[in-house]
């Protein structure tokens, strides 16, 4: 078993807050010493209660689900010894109702392009094997009910 740790905090800073008009604003710390703004996203409290500039909790799924991925897919191209210069990843995730009528995040596209070097480039159904082996591997994959795909 392996037990993970963070830190969600916020504070009402004077605020009414029964009125339903606080900020929405707070900070998420983490055992590395990284601290980040965060708040509710501004499409579902409206701007100032929400800070658009701080990461929101479907951001960061989105964000963990494709980090999480392209960790093992690194590891897997190693183990073959191919040679990654640069993965980058917009993944997209989609907000709608589900059948029982909750707002979800219903979807998660992967979009990753990876540069590759080396004597030995993989073939593109080696990278659709590196995608599968890393999305059946992937801890956060493997932890949601959400629709998982990658583009390639």
């Amino acid at each position: 078993m392996i037990k993970i740790e963070a830190k969600v905090q916020w504070n009402r800073d004077g605020a009414v807050f029964t009125d339903n008009r606080y900020s929405r604003g707070h900070q998420w710390s983490f055992d590395g010493g990284q601290n980040i703004r965060a708040s509710s996203s501004p499409h579902v409290v409206p701007i100032p209660l929400s800070d658009a500039a701080a990461v929101d909790p479907e951001e960061a799924f989105v964000a963990s689900i494709s980090s999480c991925h392209m960790l093992w897919f690194l590891s897997f191209a190693a183990k073959e010894k191919w040679v990654v210069d640069q993965y980058v990843d917009q993944p997209i995730g989609t907000m709608e109702k589900n059948e029982e009528g909750k707002m979800v995040v219903s979807k998660v596209q992967l979009n990753p392009k990876i540069n590759w070097s080396g004597e030995r480039v993989p073939e593109v159904s080696d990278v659709a094997r590196l995608h599968e082996l890393s999305h059946e591997h992937c801890f956060i994959a493997n932890s949601v009910r959400t629709k998982i795909t990658i583009a390639h």
